[in-house]
C-alpha cells in the first residue's frame, strides 16, 4: 500500500476543538498515515506565534520524524515576523502556513509578500487556508501565486464549501497552485480536477485538516476515488513529498 502523508493538521488548543500530538499519532497509527504536517491552533496562528512554533517544533522532534512542522507568523509584525520564521526554521520547520482571516489581511494587499519571499528563499511551500470571504478565497490566491512564481501554494480546503466552484478556475490560472482533498467530495470537486487536462490529480494533495474533520472519512474518500493507483499514490504522498523537496521522506523506515 502507498505511503500516506497528511498535508495539514492543527494541534494544540483551538476555538472549538483541540488535538494533542499523542492523540494525532495514535490516529495516524490506526489509519496507516505515515506522516503529517502540523500547524498550531487559531490563537497561535493569529497572536502567539512563538508559542505555536515551539509547540509544533517540540511535537515534531518527539515524533521520530513522523510530524513535520509548519512555521507561522502574523505578517502585521513586519520584521519580527520574519525573525520568527527564521527561528522556526532553525527548529526544523519545513513549510509556511498562513491564514488571512485569522491574521487579518487581504491576500493581495502586499502584507504577506515578505513572508512568501522568505519561503521562496528557504524552498518552502505555503499552505493558505481558503473558504472564508472576502479575504480567503481561491481566485485571489491564484493571483497571489502568480505574483510569487518561486513558491508552491497549497490551497487549504480548496475553497470549502461555498467557493469550491472557484477552485478549478484558480488552479487553471496558476501552475504553482495545488489543492487539497479536505472536505471535497470526489464525485464532484475532486473529479473535476482529475478530468481537467490543465489540472489533473498531480496537483491534488491529501489532507484531513484534523481535528475539524473525521480523519478516517477523509482518507476513505481518497481511497474510494476512482483514479488509477499511481495517481492515488501521488495524491496520498508523492506530490506533497515533492513540494517538501525531500524533507518529508515518506518511508516507514
Amino acid at each position: 500500500m502507498s505511503a500516506v502523508v497528511d498535508a495539514h493538521v492543527r494541534i494544540g488548543d483551538g476555538r472549538e476543538v483541540e488535538l494533542a500530538p499523542e492523540e494525532l499519532l495514535a490516529t495516524m497509527d490506526r489509519l496507516g498515515i505515515d506522516k503529517a504536517l502540523i500547524s498550531p491552533g487559531e490563537r497561535c496562528i493569529a497572536v502567539d506565534n512563538r508559542e505555536g512554533n515551539e509547540l509544533t517544533a517540540a511535537a515534531a522532534e518527539a515524533s521520530g520524524g513522523r510530524l513535520l512542522a509548519y512555521a507561522v507568523a502574523n505578517p502585521w509584525r513586519g520584521r519580527a515576523a520574519l525573525d520568527e520564521l527564521a527561528r522556526a526554521a532553525e527548529q526544523g520547520a519545513v513549510a509556511l502556513a498562513v491564514d488571512s482571516v485569522l491574521q487579518g489581511f487581504d491576500l493581495l494587499d502586499g502584507l504577506v509578500d515578505p513572508l512568501l519571499e522568505f519561503a521562496a528563499d528557504r524552498g518552502w511551500f505555503a499552505y493558505v487556508r481558503t473558504g472564508t470571504p472576502p479575504s480567503a478565497v481561491p481566485l485571489p490566491l491564484a493571483l497571489l501565486a502568480l505574483r510569487h512564481p518561486g513558491v508552491a501554494f497549497l490551497m487549504g480546503r480548496s475553497g470549502a464549501t461555498d467557493f469550491w466552484i472557484d477552485a478549478a478556475p484558480a488552479l487553471r490560472q496558476a501552475p504553482n497552485l495545488y489543492s487539497d482533498t479536505a472536505y471535497a467530495p470526489w464525485d464532484t470537486v475532486l473529479s473535476e480536477f482529475a478530468r481537467d487536462p490543465e489540472i489533473g490529480t498531480s496537483r491534488v494533495v491529501f489532507s484531513t485538516d484534523a481535528p475539524y474533520t473525521v480523519p478516517a472519512a477523509e482518507l476513505r474518500r481518497v481511497r474510494d476515488w476512482t483514479i488509477a493507483e499511481p495517481e492515488r499514490a501521488a495524491v496520498l504522498s508523492g506530490t506533497v513529498s515533492g513540494l517538501l523537496g525531500g524533507s518529508g521522506s515518506t518511508g516507514r523506515g
